[in-house]
């Protein structure tokens, strides 16, 4: 045997012809299986309504994918009909592709109701590829699915045989002999190539095989050409796995399924324990960590936690995901019990060395960055978030809120300005989320302060004014509209103080559709204390 031949991949097909029917039985907890009437499911297809799935019962009547449904009645009368949910059975083979994660981590969809498994190195794990097919098959059937499944060299092989000859696995380099016999709309090229190859006299894939490449290529275009090469062996396409794989996992599998609080602590502790070793071997730490709990009836559910530093200590991992499973919102439910659960480091950072004992600053960052990881465990990272300052001068830009997490150390070197002693603040400590409109009935001259002005219906006497404090829009960050604004430091009658603006200056830049002076907009952006 080759080189190029021990390296070379084996995936796993799997086809659900009839996930459409399935995913409704489910939901009726198989009472469509003890009907003895036949259920279709159409979909509209050219403003008329057709069939896109049925069950055996329907099968065994004649009716078949792509029928119309008039004629399906007309055959049937007593004939069940529901409709299509296409969003729906995304989302169900989603699930089944998620559940399918404990066999490998390299899942890619096949749609509209496939999957492909890249089985690659990890089938003698579960006793080899026929034990792994049947005990994935199997499993799946016992969720409420009719499933085919064969695993082959290439993923377009593999796909050929579900189609036909469920059940098969092709030795390596015998993808050609497996799939030879098979009639040409096995390889699913569309209606049009399998007219006309069967119009051709081609009708098997070993006739078609037979006939020159450049022959096919000229009649049917280089696309059938390379999906008949890939379907024969002779090359293959990459899948697209639909998670990238993680840098680090470690997993328990468990002969008696798991359903307390207890376990699933002591688990994810020895878990977390096996996963630091690891990558203390590579001087690594873990920045994205992930925990999925696989239950028996085939539900995965994934909790994800982030650190703002590389975490090397299995007690770090414990006090986060706890924090975070003390906090969902909609806990962690363990059904019949977890029977694997996996721990995976989708991010790690070599972890830089640092002395510890006598500098008391790396201490405090230590521990104020554990903090915020507990926090953002327990409410989510996106709500812990400090301010950095922003190179401009454009009042609502001159900050910016980013998670705490990932900017800790960029918000403790950042310089802001600095204020001047005795003086009150130039600017407000906080702003509105967006400036607030006021009424100004008229201003001192027409680039001065008001008067008076309404906000929120209550009226404010002005007392005392300072500014203006001119501020000219961004022109290249603008779509548009760059008008000048005038910011004044206001105090009223009562002692508020308001950070008012004119947004555009009179005869200057504020005109109506016929070009005539308007004036312009007041508001308000912030309140000083």
């Amino acid at each position: 045997m080759s080189a190029n031949s021990v390296n070379r991949r084996r995936i796993l097909s799997l086809w659900l012809p009839r996930l459409p029917i399935d995913r409704i039985q489910r939901l009726f907890n198989g009472g469509l299986g003890n009907n003895p009437e036949p259920n279709i499911v159409v979909i509209k297809d050219n403003n008329a309504l057709v069939i896109h799935a049925l069950d055996d019962a329907a099968s065994r009547l004649g009716l078949h994918i792509g029928q119309p449904l008039a004629n399906a009645r007309a055959m049937c009368p007593e004939l069940k009909v529901f409709d299509a949910d296409v969003v729906a059975d995304a989302k169900t083979l989603s699930d089944i592709a998620d559940w399918c994660d404990r066999f490998t981590p390299l899942v890619a969809l096949d749609p509209p109701h496939g999957l492909f498994l890249d089985i690659t190195g990890c089938a003698h794990l579960f006793g080899g590829e026929a034990a792994l097919l049947q005990a994935l098959v199997r499993a799946l059937a016992r969720q409420g699915f009719v499933v085919s499944a064969a695993i082959a060299g290439t993923s377009v092989c593999a796909r050929t045989l579900t189609r036909q000859a469920s059940g098969t696995i092709v030795a390596d380099g015998r993808e050609a002999e497996a799939i030879s016999a098979l009639p040409v709309s096995a390889l699913g090229a569309g209606e049009a190539i399998t007219t006309g190859l069967r119009r051709a006299g081609l009708k098997t894939i070993g006739d078609v095989a037979s006939r020159a490449p450049h022959e096919i290529t000229a009649r049917f275009g280089a696309g059938f050409s390379t999906l008949l090469v890939h379907a024969l062996g002779q090359g293959d396409a990459p899948i697209s796995p639909r998670k990238p794989l993680p840098d680090y996992i470690v997993e328990k599998r468990f002969a008696e399924p798991i359903a307390t609080d207890t376990m699933i602590a002591m688990t994810l502790s020895r878990l977390a324990d096996t996963l630091i070793a690891s990558m203390e071997k590579q001087g690594k730490g873990a920045r994205r960590l992930e925990a999925a709990f696989f239950r028996t009836d085939g539900v995965v559910r994934a909790i994800m936690v982030e650190t703002g530093r590389p975490v090397t200590q299995s007690k770090v991992i414990d006090r986060l995901f706890r924090e975070r499973l003390d906090a969902l919102a909609d806990p962690l439910d363990p059904g019949f019990g977890f029977d694997m659960v996996r721990l995976s480091a989708s991010r790690t950072e070599i972890v830089v060395q640092e002395q510890r004992d006598l500098d008391a600053h790396v201490h405090d960052n230590d521990e104020l960055a554990a903090l915020i990881d507990r926090i953002a465990a327990r409410i989510g990272g996106k709500r812990v978030v400090v301010h950095l300052p922003q190179d401009t001068h454009i009042p609502e830009h001159a900050v910016l809120a980013a998670p705490a997490q990932h900017h800790l150390i960029a918000a403790m070197q950042a310089e802001w300005p600095a204020r001047a002693e005795s003086e009150p603040p130039l600017r407000p400590l906080r702003l509105f989320e967006k400036p607030e409109p006021i009424k100004v009935p008229f201003a001192t001259v027409p680039d001065g302060p008001p008067h008076q002005f309404t906000w929120r219906r209550a009226q404010h006497a002005v007392v005392r004014v300072e500014g203006p404090e001119r501020i000219a829009m961004e022109w290249w960050r603008q779509d548009g509209r760059q008008l000048t604004r005038d910011y004044f430091r206001i105090e009223d009658a009562e002692g508020l103080r308001f950070w008012i603006f004119r947004d555009g200056l009179y005869e200057g830049e504020c005109f109506d559709d016929d070009g005539k002076p308007i004036p312009p907009g007041w508001y308000v952006h912030g309140l000083f204390a």
